[in-house]
């Protein structure tokens, strides 16, 4: 039997250096033949201070909520305002 598990195996704040950090989500899709795993692959997203976290899972808007205070909310759209 055929079985597909999808996982957040990493979840990485990277601090910028324009002063406001981003969670890095990495998920793995696993596909397994009767219990052992025959293939595994990857995607990552980023996510920024002013992102819309209502699609992601609870353990990655708890860190986005812990690391996304006002402060880096002021930074990210200061940030955004000096590339227009």
């Amino acid at each position: 039997m055929l079985t597909k598990t999808t996982t957040n195996d990493k979840i990485e704040v990277l601090a910028l250096a324009a002063g406001y950090p981003v969670v890095q989500v990495r998920t793995a899709t696993i596909i397994a033949e009767d219990g052992v795993e025959i293939s595994r692959t990857f995607h990552r997203h980023v996510l920024t201070p002013d992102a819309d976290l209502s699609a992601e899972d609870a353990d990655v808007v708890a860190i986005a909520s812990t690391v996304f205070t006002d402060e880096a909310k002021a930074a990210y759209a200061a940030a955004q305002a000096e590339q227009v």
